[in-house]
């Protein structure tokens, strides 16, 4: 299935319950591996230059640390009902089901956007359900919405019911938290040249890890 959307407008920011608020145009590139399942995007994203905390509590420096490597990186939160435990799902049993020399050329890292209820325990409690290799990351909110600015991502997408970004407005209680419902796919060039929204299963993760891992055609 290929992916060159030229014009086309992809739904891919979300309050997590269902609730899709934000869109952005994405349209293709003119040399892509073949047959893509992920939504090319044009021109492609930098990689970001943060730190924030891993789930040891040290600082994790996510340009230096991914360096030559597919990076996988999502912004969401332990309490999501739908879009992040399907993602990380769809990722841990595609990245299972590929060959080992794609495996372990993948990181896959997951930034929390409510870190008053995602403590380093609760985050990386949550991520083992899906693999013991991902990485888990917080901060504060200031270094969270910096680090979506840094990604290209508007932390404030969304509406009510759901909170605007790693919120500190509802401190107990049940609440949703507004975040990007996509995952971005850095190639090891350090771009993002294509994201991958709700609704890609684990078929097309299997398809397409190679291609990410093999890196991107030169132009």
């Amino acid at each position: 299935m290929a992916v060159a959307v030229l014009g086309a407008t992809v739904a891919l920011a979300a309050g997590c319950g269902g609730t899709t608020q934000a869109a952005i145009q994405v349209q293709g590139q003119g040399r892509v591996p073949a047959g893509l399942e992920g939504v090319l995007q044009s021109p492609p994203q930098p990689k970001p230059s943060f730190v924030l905390a891993d789930t040891s509590g040290r600082p994790y420096d996510l340009a230096g640390a991914t360096q030559g490597y597919a990076t996988l990186l999502y912004f969401g939160y332990t309490h999501c009902p739908d879009e992040c435990p399907t993602h990380m799902a769809n990722i841990a049993a595609a990245l299972s089901q590929v060959e080992p020399q794609v495996s372990s050329h993948v990181k896959v890292v997951f930034v929390t956007t409510d870190p008053p209820r995602d403590t380093p325990a609760v985050i990386r409690k949550w991520l083992d359900n899906f693999s013991t290799s991902f990485i888990g990351l917080s901060g504060t909110e200031a270094q969270i919405q910096a680090a979506e600015a840094g990604t290209g991502i508007d932390p404030n997408a969304g509406s009510e019911p759901t909170v605007p970004g790693a919120t500190t407005t509802i401190p107990t209680g049940d609440y949703s938290v507004t975040h990007a419902a996509y995952v971005l796919a850095f190639t090891t060039d350090n771009l993002a040249h294509v994201i991958y929204p709700s609704g890609l299963g684990v078929k097309a993760w299997v398809h397409d890890l190679p291609e990410l891992v093999r890196g991107w055609p030169k132009s």
